[in-house]
């Protein structure tokens, strides 16, 4: 069987759609770099905000006009709104979150899949697990080729952000066990995987279940493994301590830290129901650049929550301003059916929400291009993601340095998966990269 698969939103998503290539590359099946060639398709779709859920309607769509006649919507979007998913063309069957995991093993076996569909999470229950021999990560063809490879250590969420579609369509948080873990990061490793980021719904809980820390898995994962390089994705800052910062002694974890902060005012996070404020967020941050002076710190922000005044806006751009993030994403609210936040008063104008947007995006823009240029003149290792054709001056790579900045550089030979030794010269000119020379091939 010929399968395709996309997946549209986080860092989770990308991590599920590469185990779900390895588990049908292990019954024997082949991955193809486009819909147009496919017996199968398999989306996994994200209604994180309005965009998004738009977004997987439109990939479906587009698989359908591509000619493929089973298409598989999985994750969020399909699983908050089935009756929706199977509406559109040429849908075979919705596969709920809560059946993610055994969707490969169901479609080579139909029959177990008839009370799959439509199933909604609200608690998780393991079910069966898909006994196949491990395989080595391979690229998915037909999606950028990526020198990272994500692996899912946890999944649900057990926080009641009152923004957060998340725990509804995730259900309730678990964590993946350690050896499980340790396997896929052996896999991700075999096929070729320079670095590896650990993944999850909400990160920062791995192990509770069990009586363990995020921590003891990093510490597991260095101390068991010759990965090159690991990278954590988003923590919840109330999720950390000062301690957490001293795993960075090993030079292998990569200095990025993602900190979502969602807003800058202490009345606005109290309705989002964050167990934050911005006196022990701005703590946090201060104790990890004691910790890990390169460390590069981006956050989420969101403009034009419900009740978000005038003066609540300036308090929180003031802030984000105040801790001079590397960088960071913005989010114009949307309301999201189903949580507490579209149900509360004082929903802010739309236009009034695009220009909170503007503003904090301009404060986000400035402080990371002040970040960048504090680097140049340094060296770091890149790992290169990217290469554009062949010039007088050689390939020109593309790729990221341990603190997730993106750098440029030309090489006499493709190094595509490789790590070298870059000296950073300049800012690029549109302010959202960086500049190097290659100093020393890995």
């Amino acid at each position: 069987m010929k399968v395709y698969l996309d997946t549209i939103g986080c860092r989770l998503n990308q991590a599920e759609i590469e185990s779900m290539a390895r588990q049908f590359r292990a019954a024997g099946h082949e991955i193809v770099a486009s819909a147009e060639m496919a017996d199968v398709a398999v989306v996994n779709t994200c209604a994180v905000t309005s965009a998004a859920a738009s977004d997987s309607r439109g990939v479906i769509r587009r698989m359908a006009r591509a000619g493929v006649q089973q298409i598989i919507p999985t994750g969020c979007w399909a699983t908050l709104r089935p009756q929706e998913a199977a509406a559109l063309p040429n849908v075979w069957r919705v596969v709920a979150n809560d059946r993610k995991d055994q969707l490969v093993l169901e479609i080579l076996d139909p029959q177990k899949n008839a009370s799959a569909a439509f199933r909604h999470p609200q608690g998780h229950s393991p079910g069966q697990v898909f006994h196949m021999p491990p395989v080595a990560r391979q690229p998915l063809p037909g999606l950028r080729p990526r020198t990272r490879s994500f692996i899912k250590v946890q999944d649900g969420c057990n926080n009641r952000c009152t923004f957060c579609l998340t725990t509804i369509a995730r259900g309730q948080g678990r964590s993946r066990g350690m050896a499980d873990v340790i396997q896929d990061i052996r896999s991700a490793l075999k096929g070729g995987a320079k670095e590896v980021v650990l993944t999850g719904v909400h990160l920062g809980s791995w192990g509770q279940e069990f009586g363990l820390q995020l921590r003891d898995l990093v510490k597991t994962v260095l101390r068991e493994t010759d990965l090159p390089r690991l990278r954590l994705s988003s923590l919840e800052p109330w999720d950390l301590d000062t301690e957490f910062f001293f795993l960075w002694e090993d030079p292998r974890l990569m200095p990025h830290l993602h900190l979502p902060l969602q807003s800058g005012c202490a009345a606005t996070l109290k309705r989002m129901a964050r167990k934050t404020t911005p006196a022990s967020f701005r703590e946090l941050v201060s104790a990890a650049r004691d910790i890990i002076p390169k460390a590069a710190i981006t956050t989420d922000v969101i403009a034009g929550f419900p009740g978000e005044t005038e003066a609540e806006f300036t308090e929180s751009l003031d802030f984000v301003r105040e801790i001079n993030f590397a960088g960071g994403h913005v989010f114009t609210y949307s309301p999201r059916p189903g949580t507490a936040a579209a149900r509360m008063s004082g929903q802010v104008r739309p236009e009034v929400r695009k220009e909170r947007n503007r503003l904090l995006r301009q404060a986000l823009q400035e402080s990371a291009n002040a970040y960048r240029r504090k680097v140049v003149g340094l060296r770091q290792p890149v790992l290169w993601e990217s290469a554009s054709g062949m010039g007088e001056r050689g390939w020109q790579l593309e790729g990221l340095t341990g603190n997730y900045l993106r750098v440029k550089a030309f090489a006499a030979s493709l190094r595509w998966n490789e790590i070298d030794v870059v000296e950073l010269t300049a800012v690029e000119a549109d302010g959202d990269g960086l500049k190097g020379v290659i100093i020393k091939s890995g």
